[in-house]
């Protein structure tokens, strides 16, 4: 599977990769992300707006950047005070997250790994888990990589996602009939039980957005919030 995409203003991410006959065999999914990261190195060093809405009110803890990408967000976490795991499935994404939090100061606060999360998920338990704009061009078993997220919140901990809920001018996928689901789509795919996690936040705000050239649209994100209630099994 696959994790990746532009986020509209800010990280670019990729945690993971597997095969189609579009695609042939999981190392294309790597091979694509690591000339995505060795030819873009600066487009997505900015936070996502919504993460940084979500964790400015929360008391600094451990965090899980699911598909960091450039690392705008991990390296923002580790600014606020956060000790941040952040994944991808780019060997190039991850070295240069942990090349930036070492120039930035806040090496000691980031872990970084290199995850195809078909294949692995990262060990821990979180206050916070991010995924942000967890989609790809590649085949994803998304709900499964996100259900481990959210078995992996500790008591209290936040399961934030955010997608795509309109195409971009300089997305990807431009397709003219693609469905985006909404959270209370995603909500049900993930069919996690109430009375282990609560759903805290689900809308579809409209914001003004950033392209990697510069250019600007209005787009539309659909953000579901899940929280942890209980003990992990």
């Amino acid at each position: 599977m696959g994790t990746a995409d532009t986020s509209a203003d800010g990280d670019t991410s990729a945690a993971a990769g597997t095969s189609d006959d579009r695609h042939g065999p999981p190392e294309d999914a790597t091979r694509f992300w690591e000339r995505h990261y060795s030819t873009r190195r600066t487009w997505g060093t900015r936070v996502n707006p919504l993460l940084a809405e979500t964790a400015a009110a929360l008391r600094p803890g451990t965090a899980l950047d699911l598909g960091c990408g450039a690392g705008g967000d991990t390296i923002w976490l580790a600014q606020q005070g956060w000790n941040v795991t952040a994944v991808d499935i780019s060997g190039t994404a991850v070295t240069q997250v942990q090349a930036r939090a070492d120039e930035l100061g806040v090496a000691d606060r980031v872990t970084t790994e290199r995850h195809d999360l078909s294949e692995s998920f990262p060990d821990g338990r979180y206050d916070l888990v991010s995924a942000q704009y967890f989609h790809t061009p590649f085949p994803m078993a998304r709900t499964q990589v996100l259900r481990a997220a959210a078995r992996a919140l500790l008591p209290g901990g936040l399961l934030l996602i955010v997608d795509h809920g309109s195409t971009a001018p300089w997305s990807w996928n431009q397709d003219p009939d693609i469905h985006y689901p909404t959270p209370a789509e995603t909500a049900a795919e993930l069919d996690l039980g109430p009375s282990l996690w609560s759903v805290l936040r689900a809308d579809m705000p409209r914001r003004q957005a950033t392209g990697p050239a510069g250019e600007t649209a209005t787009v539309v994100d659909n953000v579901l919030l899940v929280q942890r209630t209980t003990a992990p099994n």
